[in-house]
């Protein structure tokens, strides 16, 4: 699910959206009325909250690796609007009435093992990660979101911003291949198994979570049918593509 927000919006999301129906129409105190609908969004929250204190957390540890001082201080200054995303989840999560560590407790162990097993060994794959790694996720949460009632949409969507990270990885991860092109090759194998991990991971937490799987595939406001999620994850992979060809690695 959600790692960090450090995407830069899929072409896919520009486009003019179409007028909202149903529960997208409404705001949180009609929509919540559906006790599902309720919990779907409270796992989401959940979820996006951990993400954010983990992203915070990451981002701390990867400006050890920074080779410079400016490199460290940029990390910083991301670190800190990761953490103050954190705080606007775990602010609404108490508005609503629900307890943000309960909240996030669900999804501690997903994706502290996802961070466990996509630990990069250096700064560059450092960068990779947050860039197209943790991009999946929010390419993921976005889709959710055009869902979601009118409050948790704003909510949502205000913290998947990017926090300046995308436009940095891309300047440095070219720069690093530029200088060593065979650099290139093992940062696209690094990004092409962070892809399989974020959709596995992405895929188990949601599966996890009835009220998330049920507004996925149905059954919880206007959820996604089956074939709309097989095109969710088309975007997502395109997206991931289009990412890669930023970088200037292969997909």
């Amino acid at each position: 699910m959600r790692f960090m927000t450090t995407s830069d919006k899929p072409d896919h999301a520009s486009e003019t959206p179409a007028e909202p129906t149903g529960v997208a129409a409404q705001d949180w105190t009609k929509a919540s009325a559906d006790p599902q609908y309720r919990a779907a969004v409270v796992d989401l929250l959940g979820a996006l909250a951990y993400g954010e204190l983990a992203a915070f957390e990451r981002l701390a540890e990867d400006a050890k690796l920074a080779p410079t001082l400016a490199d460290k201080a940029e990390l910083a200054k991301m670190a800190s609007a990761e953490f103050h995303h954190y705080e606007k989840l775990r602010d609404r999560l108490t508005e609503i009435g629900e307890e943000p560590t309960l909240a996030m407790e669900p999804f501690v162990a997903a994706l502290d093992g996802f961070h466990r097993q996509t630990a990069p060994s250096d700064w560059l794959e450092g960068l990779v990660k947050a860039y197209v790694g943790d991009s999946i996720a929010s390419d993921f949460y976005r889709e959710v979101a055009a869902r979601l009632d009118t409050n948790s949409r704003e909510l949502v969507l205000a913290v998947l911003d990017d926090t300046g990270h995308a436009g940095f990885a891309v300047e440095k991860v070219r720069a690093a291949i530029d200088a060593e092109p065979r650099v290139g090759g093992r940062l696209a194998l690094w990004a092409r198994r962070l892809m399989g991990e974020a959709l596995s991971q992405s895929q188990r937490v949601v599966a996890d979570r009835d009220a998330l799987s049920t507004m996925l595939v149905g059954g919880v406001a206007d959820g996604f049918d089956l074939a709309e999620v097989g095109r969710m994850f088309s975007r997502i992979t395109e997206a991931h593509t289009k990412r890669m060809a930023a970088l200037g690695l292969a997909a």
